[in-house]
Parts: C-alpha cells; structure tokens; sequence
C-alpha cells in the first residue's frame, strides 16, 4: 500500500505548473478524454436538493444542495474516480446517477435510455444493469441474514430460479475470495474485509454493466485496502465491468481510476485523466488535496498547501466561485462570476479562473525535513 501512494504522490512535485489557456467548445463538460460513441452514463444538469424545515409546522425554510449542476460522463469499461472532502456531494452524486436518490432536476441516460422516463416497473429492471457497493460493510448487511440470501436477494427479487440462484452465488462467492463454507454464515462472522468481499459479491452476482463504489475500502486497514483494490481491478477487467469509485483519498483514486473528477461543494472543479490530474493539477483545490498526501520517505521534503477556514454551508454557498472563501489565489472577479467547467487540452477541464497558477508565499509551507 505505500507504493500505492507513492505512485500516487509522486508527481505532485510539478504542481506549480505553468497556466494554461482554456479552450472553450473543446468537449462537452464531463466528457474529458472519452470517444463520442463509446458513453455507457450521461448526466447533465444534475442538481440533488434536501429541504430543511423548522418550526411546528415543518415549513421549507431553505434546502442542502448536495449537487449543483454537475454534468459527468462515463465510458463503458473505465473506472471514474470521484474525489473530495466529506461533506462535498460525491456520494449523493453516485446514488443519484442510479436513482437510489431522486434528483430534484436533470437529465440521465444509461446504455442509450432515458434514465428519468423510465417506469417503476422498467427502473427495476434496469437495475440488474446499475449496483452499488456501500460504503459501511456493517450497516449494508442484514445482520439476520445468511450470506447465502444476502448474495442471492438480488436474484430473488429478479426471479431468478432457486437452483441457478444457489449455483450463481457460490460462484460469485469463490471469485471474491470467499468458499462455500461461507455460504451460512452471518456477518457478524467475518472480518471487515471480508464483510466487503460480501457486498462486492452481491453487487456482481447480478452481472450488471456499472459499479457505484462508494468508499469501499475507507474504513478498512491499509493492507486490506490494497486486496480489495486489487480484487476490484481484476474483477474489472474479468468482466468488463465499469466503475464510478467514490473516494476522499487521492491515493487510492490515483491506483485505479482512469479519469478523476474533483468535487467541491456539489460542483466538480476539476476533471482529468488519472495520470494527468496527478501531473498537472489547474485547480487550487486539487493541488492542496496532492499536497496531503502522505509519502513513504519522511526525509523527502515537500510543499504543504493548507487552507484556511472551514468549508461553507451547502445551505448558503458562496456567491461566484464555491471554493473562492478559502483559496489562496482568489480574485474579485472569483465572488461575482461562477467558474465554468473549461476544457484546457489534452482532456482536462478546471473550473477556475486562475487555472494553473501556481501557489506560493504562506499557503504552501515546507513539510519534512
């Protein structure tokens, strides 16, 4: 896992890139670096809202909005990674997209349908085609249920016979690592990577075309970290599976995503190639995110961007640019005029109007020694 991250790491050195000039009309934004006919997920418009009510009568007194506006396509077999804060939107974002949350406004097409039009009935059909692995690999299991009927309840609900039901989930269990001695136990028998290794087998039993993985090896140690990692990549490629991987860690996004959309606040500000994030990130907000991340050599020295003040109220976000009240390079012009979503070659796209500026002075102090 420390080379994980030191792969990762690695390229932030060149963080002070050069600015660069947006190229506006280069491709739709969320589109960085995807052939125009190979899209299995569009989203545009998508907007996620909450109401928040006080008093006796439980009036809308304003609304939380998770997700603002964000456009994002993924490309059959790519694994998408989605970054940022906790508290930014991301996972919201991956239960929208499959509609396990509702969107208050935009439009979604999976594989070539109309995602929003579909009826209860045709939705859940569809969902064979869309899963999800959650986050907590406690609370997501049914603590009364064997993992036998955890794995297979999925073909239950879709009918599929008893005798293939049975065949299927001790075959998927085997391919994540777990035997057939597994098959009547209960959660509470198995560790937490284990425990995980079940709910990726329940998303795969379905053989569905897209993975929302929604922090799936955050609350696990480092070294279970890199066996589920690993088993997700060579599930990926055995399958052709396609993955929106919803994390707060850089590192682990860097390892196996191909494309990395940065979240801040309900918007993406930043969208790249993997690669190409880690070499040349635009966004003040992505280069403080690279400088945290921890490197395996405590003698290399290192730039520490550190941001100031606390993330705002998704209640009453910033007028203009969400992250201006704590980026260190913010202009007037950043508090009237929202940002754009602007290609700038090469398939990267920043909404910034100072893209690739690089950050000097008191916001990025020296760390290591």
């Amino acid at each position: 896992m420390l080379a994980l991250r030191e792969r990762a790491a690695h390229p932030r050195r060149v963080a002070g890139a050069r600015p660069v000039t947006a190229v506006p009309g280069l491709a739709p934004p969320g589109a960085a670096g995807l052939p125009p006919g190979d899209i299995l997920l569009e989203a545009r418009g998508i907007r996620t809202y909450f109401p928040v009510r006080e008093g006796l009568l439980r009036r809308t007194v304003g609304h939380v909005q998770a997700v603002d506006g964000v456009d994002i396509r993924i490309g059959r077999g790519e694994t998408l990674g989605l970054v940022g804060e906790s508290g930014c939107g991301k996972s919201t974002l991956g239960r929208t997209l499959i509609r396990l949350i509702e969107p208050s406004e935009g439009e979604i097409e999976f594989d070539g349908m109309d995602l929003m039009a579909l009826s209860r009935r045709r939705l859940k059909a569809t969902r064979r085609e869309m899963q999800i692995i959650f986050q907590d690999s406690v609370g997501s299991l049914d603590p009364r249920m064997r993992v036998k009927d955890i794995v297979g309840e999925g073909l239950a609900v879709h009918g599929t016979p008893r005798r293939e039901r049975a065949e299927r989930v001790a075959a998927v269990l085997d391919r994540v690592g777990l035997g057939a001695e597994t098959l009547r136990r209960y959660p509470h028998q198995f560790s937490g990577g284990q425990r995980q290794r079940i709910g990726i087998a329940r998303a795969l039993v379905l053989q569905p075309k897209l993975i929302v993985a929604d922090e799936p090896v955050s609350a696990l140690d480092v070294s279970i970290q890199s066996q589920v990692l690993n088993l997700l990549v060579e599930l990926k490629r055995a399958f052709g599976l396609t993955y929106l991987f919803v994390a707060h860690d850089l590192a682990v996004v860097g390892y196996i995503a191909d494309r990395v959309a940065v979240m801040y606040l309900g918007k993406i500000v930043e969208l790249a190639s993997s690669s190409d994030l880690f070499a040349r990130p635009l966004h003040p907000y992505t280069m403080a995110l690279l400088s945290a991340i921890p490197t395996p050599d405590p003698t290399r020295a290192r730039s520490r961007i550190t941001l100031s003040g606390d993330v705002p109220s998704p209640v009453n976000p910033p007028s203009g640019c969400r992250f201006r009240t704590r980026c260190p390079i913010a202009e007037a012009i950043c508090a009237e005029l929202e940002p754009p979503l602007q290609s700038h070659g090469a398939g990267h796209e920043a909404a910034c109007h100072f893209a690739g500026t690089p950050i000097t002075g008191h916001a990025a102090g020296r760390a290591g020694s």
